[in-house]
């Protein structure tokens, strides 16, 4: 049996984070790292697997030849391979061009089950899944907590605000864990100097066949962007003998009395 994890390389949630006003494009020339999310739903595999027999697990990626780093991340967690899609073309590609990418590798590689994050930290779509499970008519489970794998049947609890469902479908399937997963492990010294020496697979579009530039599928083009404006600076209201009646004046103009 194979897994494909879905490991996206994204900014560093701790560093400041810039869009060009020019490309309308994230600056990706910071610190830049695995995705947590992505890292969890490297857990989840890693557990399938190490419950299982003849279970490989392998990372695919899009994204620049520079997020080799991110990358071997899943190696040293305790993949086997890894596959990146590298294209000047995919440069700022939206999520139907993404999904179907992914969903054309996994057709050419063969997996049973694709585990993915539920929502990256910079885009934050939450739509990947869905979009490749259409594409490859399987069906998806989606923002699950807990993943267990029985023979030919995916088993998973999502849990929300409101409820919490137990879910199954049958492979081959399509399933996002949320960001209450479990905690990803962190890779040993073994499994970091194994990932620093592995020699990755590159994919271009040609191999998997797909032209950027069909619009068969929608595509969402960006048309503007700008700066969002400064805050202003709020009333400071000072222990004074006026205070409680500005006070009041503020919170009735806001229609909060």
């Amino acid at each position: 049996m194979r897994i494909a994890v879905l490991l996206k390389e994204v900014p560093d949630t701790y560093s400041d984070r810039e869009m060009n006003l020019q490309t309308g494009l994230t600056d990706r020339s910071g610190d830049v790292v695995a995705d947590e999310v992505s890292e969890r739903a490297v857990e989840a595999a890693l557990r399938i697997a190490e419950a299982g027999e003849n279970v490989e697990v392998e990372i695919l990626s899009v994204g620049p030849e520079s997020s080799a780093d991110s990358v071997r991340r899943g190696i040293a967690m305790g993949a086997s391979e890894a596959y990146i899609v590298s294209d000047e073309s995919l440069t700022g590609a939206d999520v139907t061009l993404t999904a179907e990418v992914l969903a054309k590798l996994v057709e050419k590689q063969g997996y049973d089950l694709v585990i993915a994050g539920a929502e990256s930290s910079d885009g934050g779509t939450g739509v990947i899944a869905p979009f490749m499970a259409e594409l490859l008519d399987w069906p998806v489970l989606t923002n699950l907590t807990e993943l267990t794998l029985e023979g030919d049947t995916v088993r998973a609890t999502q849990a929300s605000d409101a409820a919490t469902a137990q879910l199954e479908a049958q492979l081959p399937a399509v399933v996002s864990v949320a960001d209450e997963f479990a905690d990803p492990r962190f890779p040993n010294f073994k499994g970091l100097m194994a990932a620093k020496k592995k020699e990755l697979h590159a994919i271009t579009l040609a191999e998997l066949g797909v032209d950027p530039d069909d619009f068969t599928h929608p595509r969402a083009i960006m048309t503007s962007i700008e700066r969002r404006p400064e805050r202003e600076r709020g009333e400071i209201i000072d222990a004074s003998s006026t205070a409680a009646a500005r006070l009041v004046d503020f919170l009735e103009s806001k229609n909060l009395i």
